[in-house]
């Protein structure tokens, strides 16, 4: 079982020490802290099973917040630190330290002993009918034990879908381990399945459990099962009538506990009939087969994600697109469904000129290879110093936007933009020499 986790929001180092004091009596736990800024990140991040709050009123005015921890939420305070308002949400404490340590202390035991149901607002966005009833069913069927195949087009969300799954399982505490069975050559699958001992075959200088025993007690998506070729299928079959692997080399099997939920780009009827997928293993991983609208049948949802993402991905920078821009998104069959779609929404927040987006900042594919060299017509316009003006300007409003929702932690900064530590502070040392005001 993975070590129990307390996240601190906006705490003092004095509050910090008392709650370290408390926590030294738990066994296993481990604390990590935050501002109110970095509070849905570092929830995304840690998920933690009790968060606790020096600044109730500043944390959970947060974006997100109250439904992201809407539950396992105290208010923490030292006994000479002044009256602190509590919200209008109510949590299910208030402790003063030290005076309340035993309180706490047996409140935080309480979380860790049941699982945690992790509301994630950016997980699923669910607008249309389809994908309301499509999240209802998969609310009832997250605490049973039987095996779920997801099936829908390229980038409908089927592994989003499964993560919510096992969100809303009594295993959320527990692993979820994903494996990419189209991405790897038959022989190597076997072995990250199953695992292998040392000396199993050449290069295995030590031995590795495989994806079953590192998911025991949890939740494995086997992601396009029906690329698993025929050969490993029947041992695949096999690990789940039993419940027990036997990795490569081993002498004899080991028993494993996991909830296996695969998905499939294509019809797993289909799969069989074409004799790719073995019909006994489509019936053992069936037990609740759902499928995933593509994009263009549940239009309703379009506009949300539209929005989520753009929020998201410019840090809050832009939050609204005009009426023109959302009839131009609402009339896009979207072939690669939910992924086309934010990588459009992605690529339109760091070229588009303001807030709103308008339809004319909205980048498709088309247009943007439609220009030559893929440079938008209305930036080629403008002559080489001022598009250099420009990007220079977007590319230090990016980085001080992302320092500003990180909470200036360079180390995040660095690696949400994708580059290295010290390229970041290279382009910091640049802008500081021309002026600009680093947070």
């Amino acid at each position: 079982m993975s070590r129990p986790t307390v996240l601190l929001v906006d705490s003092s180092p004095a509050l910090r020490q008392q709650l370290v004091s408390v926590l030294a009596a738990i066994p296993k736990t481990h604390l990590e802290t935050c501002t109110s800024e970095q509070l849905a990140q570092a929830s995304q991040q840690h998920q933690p099973q009790a968060w606790l709050l020096a600044q109730p009123q500043r944390s959970l005015s947060a974006d997100g917040a109250r439904q992201l921890i809407a539950q396992r939420c105290a208010s923490l305070a030292l006994a000479e630190a002044p009256h602190i308002p509590q919200p209008n949400t109510p949590l299910d404490g208030h402790f003063v330290l030290p005076a309340q340590a035993e309180q706490l202390g047996q409140w935080l035991r309480t979380c860790f002993a049941a699982p945690v149901l992790i509301t994630e607002p950016s997980l699923v966005v669910a607008a249309s009918p389809a994908m309301q009833q499509l999240l209802r069913l998969v609310e009832r069927i997250a605490p049973s034990l039987g095996s779920v195949l997801i099936s829908g087009e390229t980038g409908v969300g089927k592994e989003v879908v499964a993560r919510t799954l096992h969100r809303h399982s009594a295993r959320a505490l527990q692993p979820f381990v994903a494996v990419n069975c189209a991405a790897l050559p038959d022989t190597m699958l076997e072995a990250l399945l199953f695992g292998h001992e040392r000396g199993a075959y050449t290069g295995a200088v030590e031995a590795r459990p495989g994806k079953f025993q590192q998911a025991n007690g949890g939740t494995l998506l086997l992601d396009e099962v029906t690329e698993i070729p025929l050969s490993l299928q029947a041992k695949l079959l096999r690990a789940l009538q039993e419940r027990e692997v036997e990795p490569l080399g081993a002498r004899r099997p080991k028993a494993v506990d996991v909830r296996i939920v695969a998905t499939s780009n294509r019809s797993p009827q289909l799969a069989v009939r074409d004799g790719v997928l073995r019909d006994d293993l489509y019936y053992r991983l069936s037990v609740f087969p759902l499928r995933i609208p593509p994009l263009r049948e549940r239009t309703e949802d379009i506009v949300p994600l539209a929005l989520q993402a753009l929020a998201r991905l410019s840090h809050g920078r832009l939050t609204a697109l005009t009426e023109s821009a959302q009839a131009r998104l609402l009339h896009y069959a979207w072939p690669g469904n939910v992924r086309e779609l934010l990588n459009v929404i992605e690529r339109s927040a760091i070229l588009g000129m303001g807030d709103p987006l308008d339809a004319q900042d909205l980048l498709f594919d088309d247009d943007w290879l439609a220009a030559p060299g893929g440079i938008l017509p209305a930036i080629e316009s403008s002559s080489p110093a001022v598009l250099e003006g420009e990007l220079l300007q977007r590319e230090q409003q990016v980085i001080l936007d992302t320092m500003t929702a990180l909470g200036g932690d360079r180390r995040q900064v660095a690696q949400h933009l994708g580059i290295s530590p010290r390229t970041l502070r290279y382009k910091l040392a640049r802008m500081r020499e021309a002026g600009v005001k680093i947070p």
